[in-house]
């Protein structure tokens, strides 16, 4: 989709289809043409949020969107907006679009644009006959998007389409079946992505290098499958330009779950719903499409991001029940249960990211059915050891829309997850907190440095909102992103 923005009036641009929006109680701006007045009048077009009504004036058809009480509008009620109008669009076969923005601001232009690219998406990689001309279901794709407004918002809207197309790729790795995106083809992703960007660099090792690392936890995982894990390393330095900028910040470190596919090992899952867990690399998709999503702003950071890759599956060599492995900072851990695999997979990538040079790290990762009891889908689990990093989190996921539910850490948390005859237990038997054990378990590999857990079982996926719906989400894009942009200076 190409975006644009200009400083003339919907009725003048090329869009076959200009979005109106009307606050609850207001009258529409200048810009509405007079016969929409009538609809209005009728009660046809309303101000309560998400109301659409469908009118025709000056040879162009004119969507009236409700955006509710302006003193309740957010950038996150913009993209919700902007996704039921392209909704909309797509049903009266809409190719151009053009948002009269309602109020002046970067971040309402910037979310109008994420919400319809957004709500633009589908997965079609695998159809036979891709898109739906002559099906009768309107063009499936908007081919232009325009914002017009008298303030110059080009670089909210170019910024908003980058970040927006990113989420989507991310979409894209999640939707893939784990007989395509193996762990192999994530890491080619994430090799075209170095090729692509400047200042970003990758290294992937296969099964041979996370072992001469002494990553045993991570190996442990991998030994069912006969596909080759991958140990993803991406780094970004940021722009030359900016490289004084960059180093004045913490080097960020973000670490990514990617198990192309659980199984559970040993420990089956049921298999009910069992092909959804083709997006337990959720976590991996999200961190490898926001670095690239960073690297195309330029923003001024520097970035080290890990992603361990891998698939979970029974077979003569899996790890057991019972069975030990030893971490690379060498703890021991018991694998008591081999579907609580995340944990082993994350504790050596931790490991890892710190020792490269990470100087505060979050992790993402589809880890525990138990957050989605705990949150259902509106919130990703946060834990952290940091005050200051969580508040920084909470924050970027209220302005990204991507919102997070600090949950605690305590010393009595820790007792749980201890080993009878190693050092840890992967799977308490006690099945108290189950997202906070989870997270217990994943600080004994930070040491002192500032860390967060997010866990996004409940946000990967099946997110029901407007602009993603159901299916992938690429939930944690425009959070990380919007984290390391609070450390621009």
């Amino acid at each position: 989709m190409q975006v644009s923005t200009t400083s003339r009036p919907g009725r003048e641009s090329d869009a076959d289809t200009v979005v109106i929006g009307v606050f609850a109680g207001e009258e529409p701006g200048a810009e509405a043409p007079s016969e929409l007045g009538e609809l209005l009048a009728s009660g046809e077009a309303r101000g309560s949020f998400k109301a659409l009504a469908l009118g025709h004036a000056q040879g162009k058809r004119w969507l009236v969107v409700g955006l509710g009480a302006r003193k309740d509008f957010t950038p996150e009620r913009a993209r919700v907006a902007a996704a039921a109008a392209r909704a909309r669009a797509r049903e009266i076969s809409t190719r151009a679009l053009c948002w009269e923005v309602p109020v002046g601001g970067r971040d309402i232009a910037a979310a109008l644009v994420e919400g319809t690219i957004l709500g633009d998406y589908s997965f079609e990689r695998f159809k036979s006959s891709p898109g739906a001309e002559g099906s009768g279901e309107g063009h499936k794709h908007l081919e232009t998007l325009t914002l017009s407004s008298s303030e110059d918002l080009s670089s909210a809207a170019a910024e908003g389409a980058v970040l927006a197309e990113a989420v989507n790729a991310a979409r894209d790795l999640q939707n893939r079946p784990a007989n395509d995106l193996t762990p192999t083809a994530l890491a080619e992703q994430a090799r075209a992505l170095a090729e692509e960007i400047e200042g970003l660099s990758v290294e992937v090792e296969g099964r041979e290098g996370i072992i001469g690392r002494g990553m045993g936890a991570f190996a442990a995982v991998a030994e069912g499958s006969e596909q080759e894990p991958a140990l993803i390393t991406m780094r970004y330095e940021g722009p030359p330009t900016a490289a004084t900028a960059a180093a004045s910040g913490p080097r960020l470190g973000f670490v990514g779950k990617a198990v192309t596919f659980d199984s559970g090992g040993i420990s089956l899952k049921p298999g009910a719903k069992m092909a959804e867990m083709k997006f337990d690399m959720s976590g991996g998709a999200a961190v490898i499409e926001a670095v690239a999503a960073i690297g195309r702003l330029r923003l001024p950071v520097r970035l080290l991001a890990v992603v361990g890759a891998t698939e979970n599956l029974p077979s003569g060599r899996s790890v057991k029940p019972g069975d030990i492995v030893r971490a690379s900072n060498g703890k021991t851990i018991e694998v008591n249960n081999t579907d609580a695999e995340g944990r082993l997979v994350l504790a050596d990538c931790l490991c890892h990211a710190i020792a490269e040079g990470a100087e505060l790290v979050v992790d993402l990762a589809t880890l525990t059915g138990a957050v989605i009891i705990a949150l259902g889908s509106t919130y990703a689990g946060l834990m952290s050891n940091d005050d200051e990093l969580a508040a920084r989190i909470a924050g970027a996921g209220e302005r990204s829309g991507e919102i997070v539910w600090r949950l605690p850490l305590h010393e009595e948390y820790d007792e749980l997850i201890k080993g009878k005859y190693g050092d840890l237990d992967n799977a308490p038997e006690a099945r108290k907190a189950g997202t906070i054990v989870g997270g217990a378990f994943l600080s004994n590999f930070v040491g002192d440095v500032p860390w967060a857990h997010l866990d996004i079982a409940g946000s990967a996926w099946d997110l029901d909102r407007e602009y993603v719906g159901n299916g992938a989400s690429g939930y944690g894009v425009r959070l990380l992103v919007e984290l390391a942009r609070s450390y621009v200076t």
